[in-house]
């Protein structure tokens, strides 16, 4: 969603956050936070770009070899996916790829790479590339975290993950310091009320970008997702694959969708879950994620036996009482309003952390303390105990920014306030703002209203969504299967809760697994209940 930091309305799903409550009943799952779009290149071997790059007027040249040609040296990870992931088996390398893929034979940027070799050599499949979204993700940080769950693709395909441009590894972008982002948390309303926060909002946001701008203004105008597609498309040459074989989740589902638009004769075995919208514009996904999010929370409400309508309003109530006045925590630091819808927000991603949510709850209604919303928001924010602040923020709004070519001001915003907030009394309002917060005053111009997904010819992509997908609606699947193409898009229905339905639903799980390893294509339409 709601994205880091600042939540991204254009982002449309989650970032991983395994293991991010330790010490709380019930964890949320590995997920991955989404996005948008930006435009391919013939890399020289088994098929050309769809974007002009096969010779066409306007084709972009051609790679040269010195690229093509690469094959990554893989050393030892200096680390590996953090606390709680396994320490071998994982190799790092570095594949350098085209700043500007128009100017191919100019300045280069390297993209990390991390790989697990698949365990049965006799029978491997090659390799299977991932992106678990953000877009922001770091691949080599989470793939070791979440490998567990693909264990059984292990056994025949090399798990392989990457730092897409701009983000960590890979010239990732940085917008500002830590004692920033904490005086940004403590100070900036992002539901404004009056003039003066409002003032403070758009003004946070134009600095942020000016911050960005400052620190990588280099890389900004080519981190969008289609340069992120061209790239995946370099990493399969020089991997050896004659086709790509992916696994794309939340942003991930996007970046596949462009990947295959633009190079469909190189798809192999592809699968989108937890699908973001392809048909949606800026405000589009705000929309949805409103409607996504209040489905999920009126399901978390109705599982503990209360009537939906009422418990949205006490708890809109209550977000309207800590906008009044803070909650205090034991940490000395308070628990605002935008934090409080941060740490509602967080455990919505997984039916497994409702029960932290209830413990959340209750603990601001009837103690008047923040400590778990506050730990939960903290979670979602990339911040540690000790008051550091990932990244990934900067890049998702970097990469959201080069994609959409919308720039919504706070006059759109405040004229989508009524239609939101009747879409969801707790997270509407912040959604509506959300949309002028993100991109305006941002520093690069952006590629489209919406990214490209028709992808004919290509072979069949399966398309997974979750009815109760909280951050990118299952309505978006389908019409992802709808624009990949008849033939070319295979929709397969959870119906379950949560972002994500591989590792939830033995059904899909076996149902994706059979596609992977074995080629069996599900009938279109196929429902896993």
């Amino acid at each position: 969603m709601v994205h880091h930091a600042r939540a991204g309305a254009l982002a449309a799903a989650a970032l991983l956050l395994t293991g991010v409550l330790a010490g709380c009943d019930g964890g949320a799952k590995a997920d991955g936070k989404a996005g948008r779009s930006a435009a391919p290149s013939s890399t020289g071997a088994s098929g050309a770009a769809s974007d002009g790059s096969d010779g066409k007027p306007g084709a972009l040249p051609a790679l040269p070899a010195a690229l093509t040609s690469q094959r990554p040296v893989w050393n030892r990870c200096k680390a590996v996916g953090g606390e709680g992931a396994p320490a071998s088996g994982w190799r790092c390398a570095t594949v350098k790829v085209p700043l500007d893929y128009a100017e191919p034979a100019g300045d280069t940027i390297g993209i990390s790479l991390i790989r697990k070799e698949a365990r049965d050599k006799g029978r491997r499949l090659g390799s299977m590339l991932f992106n678990f979204g953000g877009p922001g993700g770091s691949g080599v940080s989470i793939l070791p975290r979440a490998a567990g769950s693909y264990g059984k693709l292990n056994t025949r395909y090399d798990l392989v993950s990457f730092d897409p441009r701009g983000v960590a590894g890979s010239s990732g972008v940085k917008c500002r310091n830590d004692r920033e982002q904490e005086d940004a948390n403590r100070t900036i309303d992002l539901t404004p009320d009056t003039a003066a926060e409002e003032a403070a909002f758009m003004k946070d946001g134009a600095d942020f970008g000016a911050g960005c701008e400052r620190s990588s203004g280099k890389v900004l105008p080519y981190v969008g997702t289609t340069n992120a597609a061209r790239d995946m498309d370099l990493i399969r040459e020089v991997l050896g694959d004659k086709k790509l074989t992916y696994f794309g989740i939340s942003y991930g589902t996007e970046l596949g969708g462009t990947y295959a638009h633009l190079y469909p004769k190189n798809v192999g075995r592809t699968v989108l879950d937890a699908v973001v919208d392809p048909t949606a514009d800026t405000i589009g996904h705000a929309r949805n994620q409103a409607t996504g999010f209040q489905r999920a929370l009126e399901n978390y409400l109705k599982d503990r036996g209360q009537d939906p309508r009422a418990g949205t309003r006490r708890i809109a109530r209550l977000l309207e009482r800590i906008d009044g006045k803070p909650l205090p925590t034991g940490s000395g630091r308070k628990l605002n309003e935008t934090l409080a819808i941060t740490g509602i927000v967080t455990p919505l991603y997984s039916k497994s952390s409702w029960p932290v949510l209830t413990q959340a709850l209750d603990e601001a209604e009837n103690q008047g303390t923040g400590n778990l919303l506050l730990q939960l928001a903290d979670s979602y924010n990339g911040r540690d105990e000790n008051g550091h602040y990932d990244t990934q923020s900067h890049s998702q709004r970097a990469i959201s920014c080069a994609d959409s070519k919308l720039r919504p001001t706070a006059d759109d915003a405040k004229a989508l306030l009524p239609e939101f907030r009747k879409l969801s009394p707790v997270f509407g309002p912040f959604l509506a703002w959300d949309t002028a917060g993100w991109c305006a005053d941002w520093p690069v111009k952006g590629e489209h209203d919406t990214p490209e997904a028709s992808a004919p010819g290509a072979g069949p992509i399966l398309v997974v969504g979750t009815t109760g997908d909280p951050a990118t609606p299952y309505e978006g699947a389908q019409k992802m299967a709808d624009e990949l193409g008849k033939g070319v898009g295979i929709m397969l229905t959870n119906k379950g809760e949560g972002h994500g339905a591989y590792g939830e639903s033995a059904c899909v799980t076996s149902t994706v697994d059979a596609y992977f390893l074995d080629g069996k294509v599900p009938a279109n339409g196929r429902t896993c209940s």
